[in-house]
Protein backbone atom coordinates (compact mmCIF):
# COMPACT_ATOMS: atom_id res chain seq x y z
CA UNK A 1 0.00 0.00 0.00
CA UNK A 2 1.59 3.42 -0.86
CA UNK A 3 1.49 6.28 1.92
CA UNK A 4 -1.12 8.82 1.19
CA UNK A 5 -0.06 12.27 -0.64
CA UNK A 6 2.29 13.86 2.87
CA UNK A 7 3.86 17.29 3.38
CA UNK A 8 7.01 16.29 4.71
CA UNK A 9 8.25 19.23 6.66
CA UNK A 10 12.48 19.31 6.48
CA UNK A 11 13.10 20.61 9.14
CA UNK A 12 11.30 18.03 11.72
CA UNK A 13 15.11 16.45 11.32
CA UNK A 14 14.65 12.72 12.17
CA UNK A 15 10.82 13.00 13.05
CA UNK A 16 9.09 14.62 9.82
CA UNK A 17 8.39 11.32 8.06
CA UNK A 18 6.45 10.47 11.52
CA UNK A 19 5.07 13.50 11.67
CA UNK A 20 3.42 13.96 8.38
CA UNK A 21 2.45 10.26 9.20
CA UNK A 22 0.53 11.00 11.86
CA UNK A 23 -0.93 13.93 10.71
CA UNK A 24 -2.19 11.69 8.25
CA UNK A 25 -4.03 9.33 11.06
CA UNK A 26 -1.17 6.44 11.10
CA UNK A 27 -0.72 6.84 15.09
CA UNK A 28 1.32 4.22 15.60
CA UNK A 29 4.22 3.88 12.85
CA UNK A 30 6.95 1.14 12.60
CA UNK A 31 10.43 1.25 11.71
CA UNK A 32 12.40 -2.00 10.97
CA UNK A 33 16.03 -2.73 10.12
CA UNK A 34 18.36 -5.28 9.80
CA UNK A 35 22.09 -5.91 11.38
CA UNK A 36 24.64 -8.08 9.93
CA UNK A 37 23.36 -8.64 5.96
CA UNK A 38 27.04 -8.26 4.87
CA UNK A 39 28.86 -10.72 7.43
CA UNK A 40 30.22 -13.66 6.78
CA UNK A 41 29.72 -14.85 10.09
CA UNK A 42 26.70 -14.94 12.80
CA UNK A 43 23.41 -14.40 12.68
CA UNK A 44 20.95 -12.45 10.87
CA UNK A 45 19.31 -9.83 13.27
CA UNK A 46 16.09 -7.59 12.44
CA UNK A 47 14.40 -5.11 14.50
CA UNK A 48 10.86 -3.52 14.35
CA UNK A 49 10.27 -0.21 16.64
CA UNK A 50 7.47 2.52 17.61
CA UNK A 51 8.23 4.89 18.96
CA UNK A 52 5.82 7.43 21.50
CA UNK A 53 4.27 10.80 19.51
CA UNK A 54 5.87 13.73 20.20
CA UNK A 55 8.81 14.73 22.33
CA UNK A 56 8.28 11.90 24.26
CA UNK A 57 9.38 10.11 21.43
CA UNK A 58 12.45 11.97 20.43
CA UNK A 59 15.54 9.91 21.76
CA UNK A 60 18.93 11.75 22.53
CA UNK A 61 21.61 11.44 20.01
CA UNK A 62 19.55 8.80 18.25
CA UNK A 63 21.60 8.39 14.34
CA UNK A 64 22.07 5.59 12.66
CA UNK A 65 23.70 3.05 14.15
CA UNK A 66 26.36 3.03 11.49
CA UNK A 67 27.57 6.14 12.69
CA UNK A 68 27.86 6.06 15.81
CA UNK A 69 29.92 4.55 18.57
CA UNK A 70 29.55 1.81 20.45
CA UNK A 71 28.93 4.00 23.52
CA UNK A 72 27.03 6.16 21.65
CA UNK A 73 24.40 3.01 20.56
CA UNK A 74 24.59 1.37 23.80
CA UNK A 75 23.08 4.74 25.07
CA UNK A 76 20.64 5.20 22.21
CA UNK A 77 19.80 1.58 22.92
CA UNK A 78 18.67 1.69 26.25
CA UNK A 79 16.84 5.27 25.48
CA UNK A 80 14.71 3.49 22.95
CA UNK A 81 13.79 0.11 24.94
CA UNK A 82 12.32 2.26 27.58
CA UNK A 83 10.89 4.74 25.86
CA UNK A 84 9.52 2.37 22.47
CA UNK A 85 5.78 2.11 22.77
CA UNK A 86 6.59 -1.27 21.54
CA UNK A 87 9.77 -3.13 19.84
CA UNK A 88 10.74 -6.87 18.94
CA UNK A 89 14.08 -8.72 17.52
CA UNK A 90 14.01 -11.40 15.24
CA UNK A 91 17.00 -13.64 15.55
CA UNK A 92 17.92 -15.82 11.63
CA UNK A 93 20.14 -18.10 12.78
CA UNK A 94 23.60 -18.49 10.56
CA UNK A 95 22.29 -22.10 8.92
CA UNK A 96 19.08 -20.41 8.01
CA UNK A 97 20.73 -17.57 6.68
CA UNK A 98 22.96 -20.11 4.27
CA UNK A 99 19.61 -22.19 3.69
CA UNK A 100 17.33 -19.32 1.99
CA UNK A 101 20.12 -16.40 0.88
CA UNK A 102 20.73 -13.13 2.98
CA UNK A 103 17.76 -11.05 0.97
CA UNK A 104 14.87 -13.98 1.74
CA UNK A 105 16.28 -14.23 4.99
CA UNK A 106 16.04 -10.64 5.58
CA UNK A 107 12.22 -10.25 4.07
CA UNK A 108 11.56 -12.64 5.99
CA UNK A 109 12.99 -11.60 9.57
CA UNK A 110 11.67 -7.46 9.00
CA UNK A 111 8.04 -10.01 8.75
CA UNK A 112 8.45 -11.29 11.73
CA UNK A 113 9.79 -8.57 13.59
CA UNK A 114 6.97 -6.66 12.85
CA UNK A 115 4.60 -8.95 13.47
CA UNK A 116 6.10 -9.94 16.82
CA UNK A 117 5.54 -6.07 17.96
CA UNK A 118 2.61 -5.88 20.75
CA UNK A 119 0.93 -3.43 18.78
CA UNK A 120 0.00 -3.70 15.23
CA UNK A 121 1.82 -0.57 13.64
CA UNK A 122 -1.23 1.24 11.28
CA UNK A 123 2.08 2.34 9.00
CA UNK A 124 5.44 0.70 8.94
CA UNK A 125 8.48 2.27 6.95
CA UNK A 126 11.73 0.06 5.87
CA UNK A 127 15.25 0.82 5.08
CA UNK A 128 16.17 0.97 1.31
CA UNK A 129 13.83 -1.11 -0.47
CA UNK A 130 10.07 -2.69 0.01
CA UNK A 131 9.39 -5.66 1.53
CA UNK A 132 5.93 -7.29 0.58
CA UNK A 133 3.44 -9.53 2.84
CA UNK A 134 4.05 -6.89 5.55
CA UNK A 135 1.46 -7.32 8.17
CA UNK A 136 0.40 -3.59 7.91
CA UNK A 137 0.58 -1.06 5.00
CA UNK A 138 4.23 0.02 4.34
CA UNK A 139 6.88 1.69 2.24
CA UNK A 140 10.66 1.80 1.59
CA UNK A 141 12.98 5.11 2.43
CA UNK A 142 15.74 5.52 0.56
CA UNK A 143 18.51 5.69 3.81
CA UNK A 144 15.80 5.60 6.11
CA UNK A 145 18.24 4.62 8.94
CA UNK A 146 19.72 8.20 8.68
CA UNK A 147 16.49 10.05 7.76
CA UNK A 148 13.53 8.34 10.26
CA UNK A 149 13.45 8.58 13.33
CA UNK A 150 12.17 4.57 14.16
CA UNK A 151 13.86 2.98 11.58
CA UNK A 152 17.50 5.02 12.99
CA UNK A 153 15.50 3.33 16.16
CA UNK A 154 15.70 0.14 14.74
CA UNK A 155 18.90 0.06 13.24
CA UNK A 156 20.26 0.46 16.97
CA UNK A 157 18.64 -2.20 18.70
CA UNK A 158 19.44 -4.76 16.01
CA UNK A 159 23.01 -3.60 15.45
CA UNK A 160 23.39 -3.51 19.49
CA UNK A 161 21.66 -7.18 19.81
CA UNK A 162 23.90 -8.67 17.26
CA UNK A 163 27.00 -6.79 18.97
CA UNK A 164 25.94 -8.48 22.19
CA UNK A 165 25.56 -12.08 20.30
CA UNK A 166 29.04 -11.58 18.20
CA UNK A 167 30.91 -10.86 21.32
CA UNK A 168 29.55 -14.11 23.16
CA UNK A 169 30.43 -16.52 20.04
CA UNK A 170 33.84 -14.74 20.25
CA UNK A 171 34.14 -16.53 23.90
CA UNK A 172 33.41 -19.99 22.04
CA UNK A 173 35.62 -19.12 19.07
CA UNK A 174 38.27 -16.51 19.96
CA UNK A 175 40.49 -17.99 17.33
CA UNK A 176 38.30 -15.60 14.80
CA UNK A 177 38.27 -12.19 16.71
CA UNK A 178 34.30 -11.89 16.35
CA UNK A 179 34.12 -9.37 19.07
CA UNK A 180 36.60 -7.09 17.08
CA UNK A 181 35.15 -7.20 14.09
CA UNK A 182 31.85 -9.09 14.25
CA UNK A 183 31.62 -11.59 11.53
CA UNK A 184 32.21 -9.13 8.31
CA UNK A 185 34.54 -9.64 5.73
CA UNK A 186 37.41 -7.36 7.27
CA UNK A 187 41.25 -8.66 6.14
CA UNK A 188 41.51 -9.44 10.21
CA UNK A 189 38.75 -11.88 9.88
CA UNK A 190 39.70 -13.34 6.27
CA UNK A 191 43.33 -14.43 7.60
CA UNK A 192 41.70 -15.87 10.70
CA UNK A 193 39.78 -17.89 8.55
CA UNK A 194 42.50 -18.56 6.04
CA UNK A 195 44.42 -20.03 8.98
CA UNK A 196 42.02 -22.18 11.23
CA UNK A 197 39.37 -22.83 8.69
CA UNK A 198 35.31 -22.04 9.02
CA UNK A 199 33.09 -22.73 12.23
CA UNK A 200 29.74 -24.05 12.61
CA UNK A 201 29.11 -20.10 12.77
CA UNK A 202 30.24 -19.16 9.46
CA UNK A 203 27.76 -19.01 6.35
CA UNK A 204 28.84 -21.21 3.61
CA UNK A 205 27.11 -19.29 1.38
CA UNK A 206 29.92 -16.94 1.07
CA UNK A 207 32.12 -17.73 -1.23
CA UNK A 208 35.52 -16.35 1.12
CA UNK A 209 34.01 -19.30 3.46
CA UNK A 210 34.15 -21.83 1.26
CA UNK A 211 37.28 -20.91 -0.02
CA UNK A 212 38.67 -21.26 3.45
CA UNK A 213 36.87 -24.33 3.93
CA UNK A 214 38.46 -25.81 0.86
CA UNK A 215 42.20 -24.37 1.41
CA UNK A 216 41.31 -26.86 4.83
CA UNK A 217 40.39 -29.84 2.86
CA UNK A 218 36.65 -29.27 4.39
CA UNK A 219 34.84 -28.00 1.65
CA UNK A 220 32.50 -30.72 2.22
CA UNK A 221 31.56 -29.00 4.98
CA UNK A 222 29.20 -27.33 3.77
CA UNK A 223 27.06 -29.75 1.87
CA UNK A 224 25.81 -30.72 5.17
CA UNK A 225 23.50 -27.83 5.36
CA UNK A 226 21.06 -26.24 2.89
CA UNK A 227 23.27 -23.47 1.07
CA UNK A 228 21.79 -20.90 -1.72
CA UNK A 229 24.44 -19.94 -3.72
CA UNK A 230 24.26 -17.69 -6.30
CA UNK A 231 26.37 -15.38 -8.40
CA UNK A 232 23.83 -11.90 -7.16
CA UNK A 233 23.07 -13.28 -3.97
CA UNK A 234 27.10 -13.01 -3.53
CA UNK A 235 27.23 -9.75 -5.13
CA UNK A 236 24.88 -8.09 -2.79
CA UNK A 237 26.45 -9.06 0.62
CA UNK A 238 29.89 -7.81 -0.71
CA UNK A 239 28.58 -4.77 -1.20
CA UNK A 240 26.84 -4.77 1.90
CA UNK A 241 29.85 -5.77 3.37
CA UNK A 242 32.18 -3.19 2.10
CA UNK A 243 29.53 -0.60 3.11
CA UNK A 244 29.07 -2.07 6.82
CA UNK A 245 30.70 -1.32 10.23
CA UNK A 246 31.99 -4.23 12.22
Amino acid sequence: MAPPPLIVRGDGGLWCYERALRRAGFTHVAGVDEAGRGACAGPLVVAAVILPEGRRGEIPGLADSKLLTAEQREAAYAHVVRKATAWSVCVIPTADVDRRGVHQANVNGMRRAVAGLSILPCYTLTDGFPIPGMPSPSCSVWKGDQVVGCVAAASVVAKVTRDRMMRELDARFSQYAFASHKGYCTPEHDAALMAHGPCEEHRFSFVNVRRAAAAHGAADQFTTRDVVIGQDDEMADFAAALEGVA
